[in-house]
């Protein structure tokens, strides 16, 4: 997979569209559209851009373990809230998402 293959799939996990990754990498709608229209590899500033605004490194980006799996802020706050949990209050919260999950 190429960089540009790489960042669409990054965009399409997150449902992101380009308007998006522009507005969240503080990069210009065009300059990103120009360079998928071309098929250009973004520079390391841009790519770095690219990265933080997905919330993950250079180093991430190139790693190839497709096992990987994108969790967003809110997501990351509930596992955060559900460990500061006693064991008791954890089987709650499973018995309650089981139930939800099953309508």
């Amino acid at each position: 997979m190429n960089v540009l293959e790489k960042i669409k799939k990054l965009q399409k996990e997150r449902g992101w569209s380009t308007y998006k990754l522009a507005y969240e990498s503080c990069l210009t709608q065009s300059t990103l559209s120009n360079m998928f229209a071309r098929g250009t590899c973004p520079t390391v500033d841009t790519l770095e851009k690219i990265c933080d605004a997905f919330g993950i490194t250079l180093s991430e980006f190139f790693e190839n373990d497709e096992s990987k799996i994108y969790v967003s802020k809110e997501e990351i706050q509930l596992l955060n809230q559900y460990r500061a949990l006693t064991e008791k209050e954890k089987i709650a919260i499973k018995s309650t998402i089981s139930a939800l999950s099953k309508k």
